[in-house]
């Protein structure tokens, strides 16, 4: 999962203020970008990446609708594993009222700062010397449906911050706020940084996704990244930190090479956090290349029974005056070795259509949602 990594608006982008919107199709008019291995894959045949299709040997791919109302990393990752949601969570635009900050205050004994829509990096810079001089922690959200806390490790421990957000999940989630997250961060003035002991606290699915049936079955499941968090730890067997995308790359072959069997979900976040959200042209084009470097030690290490999926959650275009997520389509490739080369699986009309595939794959299922495109793709399937 590319987090963020979308291509192109949904024709409903006008709604959500995404009008223009194109991840991958933006950055490439602004960085001629070297991702070979990608465009190898497809990539190019499902948006525009100006030159350079030479070398193509695509299996399958296409791109995905999203059918649920939002444009989050919950409603994206739920929708993939076969939930969709006909409502979108709640968001507070205007901060939140004080019928949730006044109690929240009140059980972890401290006022608080912020409470406004802001970037993350932002808001650390504008009040992070406020905070470390009295204590307060940060408060804040974004057009997502976020409570966010952030605090500095040195004055208030990472332990008591998780405290403070799980007080304020018991308070928001009746509300549908998507998730509450522990946003950690150090250094001094002019050098504040966040770091990776971020924590999600999402809500549970309302009802069995993919990795439940995986799991009820007895297929391992393993989540790599903030994935586990995103399902409230439902349906996961084993769960590996990713503090970075490397990390997360080097713990996704050290399970390939394991030569196991079941699904392994990696969930790539420096996209979105790092520089989608920072509108980092440069940075996010930096980070496609890595990414497409490190694909081919993927490619070299999948084992002949081995479907590869790339895709992503939502859009985060780096090219736009806003620093929010954005309603866009979603690539999907898919490779390995009983793949069908050269198929062109048009525009799904919801993120499940993948759940439902790979549901039907293992043997489980099917899910309430989607469509599954498996006698499509696969060669021989048995």
């Amino acid at each position: 999962m590319l987090d963020s990594v979308g291509c192109g608006e949904l024709p409903d982008a006008s709604a959500y203020g995404d009008a223009g919107s194109n991840t991958l199709g933006n950055l490439a008019r602004q960085v001629p970008l070297r991702i070979p291995r990608l465009r190898s894959l497809g990539l190019g045949r499902v948006v525009d990446l100006g030159e350079s299709g030479l070398g193509e040997r695509p299996s399958a791919y296409g791109r995905m609708a999203e059918a649920s109302a939002g444009k989050d990393s919950v409603t994206g990752h739920w929708e993939m594993m076969g939930i969709v949601l006909d409502r979108p969570f709640s968001t507070f635009p205007n901060g939140f009222p004080p019928d949730i900050i006044e109690p929240f205050e009140t059980r972890i004994g401290r006022r608080t700062l912020g409470n406004v829509v802001a970037s993350g990096t932002e808001i650390i810079d504008r009040l992070g010397v406020e905070h470390v001089q009295t204590g307060m922690p940060i408060v804040y959200t974004s057009a997502d449906s976020v409570f966010q806390i952030a605090a500095h490790e040195d004055v208030i421990p990472v332990s008591e911050l998780y405290r403070m957000c799980e007080i304020a999940f018991e308070l928001v989630a009746p509300l549908r706020v998507g998730r509450v997250i522990a946003r950690p961060f150090v250094g001094s003035v002019g050098g504040f940084r966040r770091t990776s002991n971020r924590h999600d606290y999402a809500l549970t699915p309302p009802q069995d996704t993919l990795l439940d049936l995986l799991t009820k079955r007895g297929i391992p499941v393993v989540s790599i990244g903030k994935v586990r968090d995103l399902f409230a730890g439902r349906g996961i067997d084993r769960a590996l930190p990713a503090p970075s995308d490397s990390e997360g790359l080097d713990q996704l072959l050290d399970v390939i090479r394991a030569d196991g069997e079941g699904l392994v979900f990696l969930n790539l976040v420096d996209f979105d956090t790092l520089f989608g959200h920072r509108n980092d042209v440069a940075g996010y084009a930096g980070n496609l290349e890595r990414f497409d470097e490190r694909l081919g030690d993927v490619l070299m290490a999948l084992q002949e029974s081995d479907l590869l999926v790339i895709t992503a959650d939502h859009g985060n275009d780096p090219t736009t005056p806003s620093t929010d997520h954005s309603r866009e389509y979603v690539p999907i490739l898919l490779t390995g070795s009983r793949v069908r080369g050269d198929v062109d699986l048009g525009t799904r009309g919801t993120f499940a259509d993948l759940g439902q595939t790979l549901a039907a794959n293992f043997g489980v299922g099917p899910l309430a949602n989607g469509l599954s495109f498996l006698e499509e793709i696969v060669v021989e399937h048995s």
